[in-house]
């Protein structure tokens, strides 16, 4: 494989910092910590300190790692990645061997005083730099069989890892990153034929396999819980208390009408107020914005998020280097479609699967997992050679 990766050092320039992305952020982050402090109030659980204040901590430290990461060449990060890489394949190891089952899964590792960490969160951004490094060393052979075999025998042992644990949600976070990656790096138009030809059969299975009587292929596939989220998707008459969060989630979310109830309302009306829905401060946290914010609320985070997509795009296709135009622009996609998996969960638009809404969420990995992510995309502006034309 020929060598495209020589690193050169140079100074990053601050009028090159994309100055939009990191205000969209902020504005998305703060945000978060009024809709936490909305649902959870001073609520103490695992630390000491309440949920919100905690996720207040959260942005701040997300800050400090940006701000790190900004001055760090991201090439520099590219070629130590399997450093890092090594430490996630230790963490989802030690989860799933030495941690207790928390709701059927082995997804956290406990911290006194902290609370919990999740190491598939860390494991997004990691792989995204570690697969860069086989791009960037692969140059324009990336088409070729080898090196696509060495590109998904890195992405394996982490994807394995984070299934087992298991996390179908993160683990389709991962694969939109390893197929997105790949797809920028600009693969041969054959190969993507190809998948989608095979895909295609595999897709028709799956209807065939959820309509089958009896279910036996689909139990062969999936886990107990997941068939049963799935089924309540395709026949939510014959699953009412599979479907019952959703149904609660696009109620509360139609409830706030326009301008919703207001923030952080006392009504006792309100699903958060009356404990209907679970996970509210997560998985849910977008019907806690329809219900007090209303469709504006609504728009307003939906926007923020296109706006925060469009701009790691606009950096992609500022850099004139493929290694920072892959990590801009997947950064970009996987941010997008995690919030885009974590809404239409909460508008019934696709079966649940618990992922949190990127900045928005409690929780300090994902918060955390957010701004690395970012901090990455900005240090591209800063760092990688750039064509200023793409901006005008």
């Amino acid at each position: 494989m020929a060598n495209y990766g020589t690193l050169k050092e140079e100074k990053f320039q601050i009028r090159n910092l994309n100055i939009r992305l990191l205000i969209y952020v902020l504005i998305l982050s703060v945000f978060g910590v009024f809709i936490v402090y909305s649902v959870t109030g001073k609520i103490v659980t695992q630390t000491i300190v309440s949920t919100t204040v905690k996720q207040a901590i959260g942005v701040g430290i997300g800050l400090v790692i940006l701000a790190v990461l900004c001055v760090i060449d991201y090439r520099k990060l590219v070629k130590y990645s399997f450093v890092l890489y090594i430490l996630v394949i230790g963490l989802l190891l030690y989860v799933l061997f030495f941690t207790d089952e928390i709701y059927g899964a082995r997804r956290w590792i406990y911290i006194p005083f902290f609370g919990t960490i999740q190491p598939s969160e860390f494991a997004k951004p990691v792989l995204l730099l570690c697969l860069t490094f086989i791009i960037q060393k692969a140059g324009e052979k990336i088409s070729r069989i080898t090196v696509l075999l060495i590109y998904f025998a890195v992405a394996a042992p982490i994807l394995f890892l984070v299934l087992k644990e298991p996390d179908l949600s993160t683990s389709i976070v991962l694969m939109i990153i390893i197929l997105s990656a790949l797809f920028l790096a600009g693969i041969s138009y054959k190969w993507i034929l190809g998948v989608v030809a095979v895909m295609i059969p595999f897709i028709v299975l799956f209807f065939v396999a959820v309509y089958q009587p009896g279910q036996e292929l689909l139990s062969k596939v999936f886990k107990p819980h997941q068939i049963a989220r799935i089924n309540a998707y395709f026949f939510p008459e014959n699953y009412p208390d599979q479907t019952y969060q959703q149904n609660i989630s696009v109620m509360a979310i139609g409830s706030g009408g326009l301008f919703g109830k207001g923030f952080n309302t006392e009504s006792l009306e309100s699903v958060k107020n009356g404990n209907f829905l679970s996970e509210n401060d997560c998985d849910f946290i977008f019907a806690v914005i329809g219900e007090e914010l209303g469709l504006v609320g609504c728009i307003f985070v939906i926007l923020m998020f296109v706006l925060i997509v469009i701009e790691c795009f606009r950096t992609a296709a500022r850099c004139t280097e493929k290694s920072g135009k892959v990590i801009a622009a997947t950064c970009g996609i996987a941010i997008g479609v995690q919030a885009f998996i974590n809404m239409a969960v909460a508008l019934l638009l696709i079966p649940n699967t618990g992922i949190p809404l990127p900045f928005i969420s409690a929780g300090m990995s994902s918060l955390l997992s957010s701004f690395i992510m970012t901090g990455l995309t900005l240090s591209v502006s800063l760092w990688g050679k750039s064509n200023r034309r793409v901006l005008l």
